[in-house]
């Protein structure tokens, strides 16, 4: 490790909740473009004459990027710069959304998108390290993450919001180009609060090759769900596998194997995986059976989000006196169970359906849900972190959070495309409860004791 320690390079203690804002302000962007388009998606794909099918890359193309990328842009955080990676990832993005804006076809769009994911990469686990180092005790490090996964969720909220609002009053153009002038806010701020980083440590290496792997097998996967192309799927899971043996053979793997073997992080990593997989499937969704089957506009169906969105911060806001009594294994219990509910709740959609009654009580328990969960596995994927490895940790929940969601979304819309008509959401919703229930049992098992300390 370098061994000018990363501690210089804090701000101190009474800039350390600026510098939080600052990280947030750019996370809350990153999430905003996970969720931005699904209501622009009818006027994107009037334009460009796409199918539903294209039009599902410029949400997934996005997330699998960013999600494959993440562990290397967390290891190039430990080894770069934690400062340094989160203004190349910030300025990245920044680029990516411009190119967005102007795009003249659907495949420069997805293309755009996949850049934004690359420049999510850097900056997203170089925020969640320098956070998990700004405040190192348990009980400041939880609210502090509380408050950037209230700001972050809220985002994933606002990109539904803007996105109605947006394409309804301006154009679809405009939720890409609104992150421009923010994002170069961030540019200029940075260096403001956040010193620069000591020096750079000498003798890591990148491992290339295992980033690709696992940004190609996803991307396969997916196309070959979305496409109904067999030998995609049998190649992104070939991928898959070569990435486990690379990564168990490399000198320098993106994640050591060992690093699996903390088994507090393992499982919160793996239970992310399916509680994202269900909240990217109902956010993509209920926009769709909100627009077309109930018939709302972009502007309504965004609007139809706020109390969505007053659900979520009433939630996030108790998640960190929910973690000092119950520990974050049962707080995340507790969220997996809200999710469930909201989840069996939208399984019973009907084919002309009322906002108020079938799809409001069902969009209330996965806010519920998602707040509570989501902060307290990030809290259990980050226990124990050093310097040596808080941008590998951040990294890798990110990561799973990401592709977790892509997957489980190109999945879940995969079977609800291969179903007629409403009956093909209400199955959808069905095996995303199952995820979700599946992730709850399994937690309540397999979780060590020291996931349930206070």
């Amino acid at each position: 490790m370098n061994t000018v320690s990363e501690a210089r390079a804090c701000p101190p203690a009474d800039r350390r909740m600026p510098a939080l804002a600052l990280l947030s302000l750019l996370q809350f962007l990153i999430a905003i473009d996970v969720t931005v388009v699904n209501v622009a998606l009818p006027s994107i794909g009037a334009q460009f004459h796409a199918p539903t099918a294209s039009l599902s890359w410029v949400v997934t193309g996005y997330t699998l990027v960013g999600g494959g990328l993440l562990l290397l842009g967390g290891r190039v955080t430990d080894l770069l710069g934690r400062r340094r990676m989160f203004l190349l990832g910030a300025g990245l993005f920044a680029l990516a959304s411009l190119a967005a804006g102007l795009a003249p076809d659907l495949p420069t769009l997805i293309g755009a998108r996949f850049v934004q994911g690359a420049g999510e990469a850097l900056a997203s686990p170089a925020a969640m390290s320098l956070i998990a180092l700004l405040f190192p005790e348990p009980a400041e490090r939880a609210k502090a993450l509380g408050v950037w996964g209230a700001i972050s969720a809220g985002g994933l909220v606002a990109g539904v919001l803007l996105s109605g609002v947006l394409t309804e009053l301006l154009h679809w153009r405009w939720i890409f180009g609104i992150n421009v002038p923010l994002a170069a806010a961030v540019l200029l701020i940075t260096p403001k609060l956040l010193p620069p980083d000591g020096q750079r440590v000498h003798g890591g290496r990148l491992d290339l090759p295992g980033a690709a792997l696992l940004t190609a097998g996803p991307l396969s996967l997916v196309y070959g769900v979305l496409e109904s192309a067999p030998s995609a799927i049998t190649a992104g899971v070939l991928l898959l596998a070569v990435f486990v043996v690379v990564e168990a053979r490399t000198r320098h793997p993106l994640v050591p194997l060992s690093f699996f073997t903390h088994r507090t992080r393992a499982v919160a990593n793996a239970v992310t995986v399916l509680l994202s997989a269900a909240l990217s499937t109902s956010f993509f969704l209920l926009t769709l059976y909100m627009q077309d089957v109930i018939r709302l506009g972009p502007l309504q169906a965004g609007l139809a989000f706020l109390p969505f969105c007053a659900a979520l911060f009433l939630a996030i806001s108790q998640v960190s006196r929910l973690i000092r009594m119950l520990g974050p294994k049962y707080t995340a219990i507790i969220g997996l169970a809200f999710t469930g509910a909201g989840l069996a709740w939208l399984a019973r959609v009907p084919d002309q359906g009322d906002y108020a009654v079938d799809v409001l009580p069902g969009m209330m328990g996965i806010a519920a849900g998602m707040g509570i969960g989501l902060i307290a596995l990030q809290n259990a994927a980050l226990h124990g972190v050093t310097e040596n490895d808080a941008g590998t940790a951040a990294g890798l929940q990110r990561s799973v959070d990401q592709l977790g969601g892509s997957l489980g979304l190109a999945v879940l819309v995969g079977i609800s495309m291969g179903t007629a008509g409403v009956e093909g959401f209400r199955t959808a919703f069905l095996y995303a409860l199952v995820g979700v229930t599946t992730a709850a049992a399994g937690l309540l098992l397999a979780a060590p004791n020291e996931f349930a300390d206070k």
